[in-house]
């Protein structure tokens, strides 16, 4: 046997086995075991939600402080001892209410000896004008002088000039009497005493004896950017303006109440402008020296398409969203939106109402996923 011979038949012999292995592994691809062993493509779970048309209110949010609506420091206004203190530190008051009573002894002396002097000038008065009424009934049969007459009459008209003085006295000391009694001068909420029974006050003393707080009703100052200005002016010009304090933890609303004025000026550091707004404060949510957030309802959006802040995505050429197909799959959707409030993007271009937007895994998709809604 040749060398050509036994090599034309080894080449034949590996052909043969060769084709025989390319048919057996194309017979198990199209064979029902193999079907089954390919697994399909799962589906992304992913959370979806319709594009609606609703009424949107638009807010404006800024940084603020709660103020007392006013906040008195009470002191003495006579000096004294300050006999006893007649609050509960913390208490709730009423204009007129007793606060603090100092030694009211010395006052009331000044006081009836100023109604006792008055008392002595109106006898001489009184004695007076019946010296003057005898002298002028004498001056025509010349018992009287005229110049007799005439010192009478000064002297009743410098009495009675004395009692306008008496009783200016006596109106000074009745005042000084008050000032004994220290009185709530608003309604609010006392605050920690700043002096105890017993000690000397002084009227020139600017300690204090209390500091009340009003607080029904309350006011709360914050800031907006200057660029936020023309909105809250519109808003102000079709009637009042609603304005809700939130907690800056937890987001609550704590009280509802009206905006009160624009300041009249920018700060021009900051570029924000401050505004005042009144609240009832019914069930004392807020407290003076309380940092809040104050979101101004500027207007109401009617009819607008909306969809959840979580199905806005921001891509290099803006926000887009996923929207799934009627064939379970997403295509990216660029947007236009305007506002965003209450967790809903106000959409004004690139959505139609009714289609659906994925809100959750959409870092997981790309164009053609396939999904399946998370909740079934």
């Amino acid at each position: 046997m040749t060398l050509k011979s036994h090599t034309m038949r080894a080449w034949k012999s590996y052909a043969g086995v060769t084709i025989a292995g390319l048919c057996l592994v194309a017979w198990r691809l199209h064979s029902p075991a193999a079907a089954a062993d390919k697994k399909p493509i799962q589906p992304i779970a992913v959370d979806t939600a319709p594009a609606n048309r609703v009424e949107v209110p638009i807010y404006l949010q800024g940084l603020g402080t709660v103020q007392a609506f006013y906040t008195v420091t009470v002191t003495a206004r006579v000096d004294g001892e300050l006999q006893r203190v007649a609050f509960t530190e913390g208490q709730a008051v009423h204009k007129g209410d007793l606060l603090a009573q100092i030694d009211p002894r010395p006052n009331q002396a000044a006081y009836e000896q100023a109604v006792a002097t008055k008392v002595k000038d109106e006898a001489q008065l009184k004695n007076a004008k019946l010296d003057f009424e005898r002298y002028t009934q004498l001056q025509p049969q010349d018992l009287a002088s005229k110049q007799t007459v005439d010192t009478q009459r000064a002297l009743v008209e410098q009495i009675a000039a004395q009692l306008k003085v008496d009783q200016a006295v006596i109106d000074n000391a009745r005042t000084q009497l008050d000032y004994t009694r220290i009185v709530s001068p608003i309604d609010g909420r006392t605050g920690i005493r700043l002096i105890d029974p017993g000690n000397i006050v002084h009227a020139a003393a600017t300690t204090g004896i209390v500091v009340v707080t009003q607080m029904q009703p309350i006011s709360v100052v914050f800031t907006l950017p200057e660029e936020k200005l023309a909105a809250v002016q519109r808003a102000l010009a079709s009637g009042p303006v609603k304005v809700a304090t939130v907690a800056r933890e937890g987001g609550a609303v704590l009280d509802e109440g009206t905006l009160s004025l624009i300041d009249n000026e920018i700060d021009q550091t900051t570029g924000s402008v401050r505004l005042k707004a009144t609240f009832d404060n019914a069930h004392i949510t807020l407290w003076p020296g309380q940092y809040v957030d104050a979101r101004v309802l500027v207007r109401t959006e009617e009819n607008a398409l909306t969809i959840p802040d979580t199905a806005v995505q921001l891509g290099p050429a803006g926000p887009f969203t996923y929207v799934v197909k009627r064939d379970s799959t997403v295509e990216v959707r660029p947007l236009h939106v305007a506002e965003s409030a209450n967790g809903m993007t106000i959409v004004t271009d690139g959505l139609a109402q009714g289609e659906r937007v994925v809100t959750s895994n959409q870092y997981r998709l790309q164009p053609g996923s396939h999904v399946r809604d998370a909740a079934s």
